[in-house]
């Protein structure tokens, strides 16, 4: 083998390995799942305290019986720690439930209006009276928007929109990029955890906050 033919080579093989060293750090940089995944800036926010020290995210379904029973806690989370951690909401309805996206439109529409949490939590409060049925309930998820004293034209809009589609579809392709599958599914400061109670919660909160 001749000299140019080895300094020839040498150069190709340096070069391929620069070209593996690019690919590999592009590929760890698309990979990387942090904040602007768990939450964006136009995620649902029940409390953004000023000075936050952590951020709470609940992936969830409004007609999930898990996500109603937890629920309760997480209302009494928020009293304890609405100062001081930011409480994020993500929708990702589940395709067995029938009125899940429905729901979580409405919920979107209302958002539209200023008016999140109030159908938030009328979701949680009448989920018995709703849950489980395999008939369509748009006509009562208006009747929660005239409730709310929302403008019933806009939220038809809202209800039936493009910008409202995207929105829901964006939260469920976070949440799978995420690894969520099912629902609740909970991320604190953007690692996932599962607590099984109040307590356990509570204890992950305190953590959180305490670092």
């Amino acid at each position: 083998m001749t000299r140019n033919l080895k300094v020839s080579l040498t150069v190709v093989f340096i070069f391929c390995l620069a070209l593996t060293a690019v690919f590999v750090v592009s590929r760890a940089g698309s990979d990387t799942t942090g904040q602007a995944i768990t939450v964006r800036s136009d995620s649902q926010r029940l409390s953004a305290p000023a000075e936050s020290q952590a951020t709470f995210v609940e992936f969830l379904d409004f007609e999930c019986e898990a996500c109603g029973a937890a629920y309760p806690a997480v209302e009494r989370l928020r009293q304890v720690y609405g100062d001081q951690v930011t409480f994020v909401v993500r929708y990702f309805p589940l395709p067995g439930h029938f009125n899940a996206d429905r729901a979580a439109r409405a919920v979107a529409a209302a958002a539209a209006q200023g008016r999140f949490e109030g159908m938030y939590r009328k979701m949680f409060d009448t989920q018995q009276q709703w849950g489980e049925q395999r008939v369509p309930l748009d006509d009562l998820f208006f009747s929660y928007a005239r409730d709310l004293g929302l403008n019933l034209d806009q939220f038809a809009l809202d209800y039936d929109s493009q910008a409202t589609r995207e929105l829901i579809d964006r939260d469920i392709a976070d949440g799978k990029q995420l690894g969520v599958s099912g629902t609740p599914t909970f991320f604190l400061d953007d690692q996932r955890i599962d607590p099984g109670t109040y307590e356990e919660m509570s204890s992950a909160l305190r953590a959180a906050i305490e670092q």
